[in-house]
């Protein structure tokens, strides 16, 4: 988990803002969700996901990078499919929290 928080928390410092510029979330396919659920450009935006391997991993990282004030809400993903993949993008009037 804390190479997972590292990680993001790094690539968040690479662009700026506040934590509140972020929104954060799991999924079971993070691309999917990235691109087409919340409409984040794939190649001029500014996300990042991780596998964490379970969705419990996943959900604790989501939960700390709430807890951080990223936007987003605890109890997301698929309960059908396992969500271990974490993810988080910049906020922009093009994508859909």
């Amino acid at each position: 988990m804390q190479t997972v928080v590292q990680q993001t928390k790094a690539y968040m410092g690479k662009f700026g803002g506040y934590y509140s510029d972020w929104y954060a979330g799991i999924a079971a396919d993070a691309k999917d969700r990235l691109f087409n659920g919340h409409g984040v450009c794939d190649t001029s935006g500014t996300w990042i996901y991780h596998d964490c391997g379970t969705d419990t991993t996943a959900r604790q990282v989501e939960d700390h990078f709430l807890r951080l004030g990223c936007k987003g809400g605890p109890g997301g993903g698929n309960l059908n499919a396992q969500s271990k993949y974490f993810y988080v993008y910049r906020i922009t009037p093009q994508t859909r929290e």
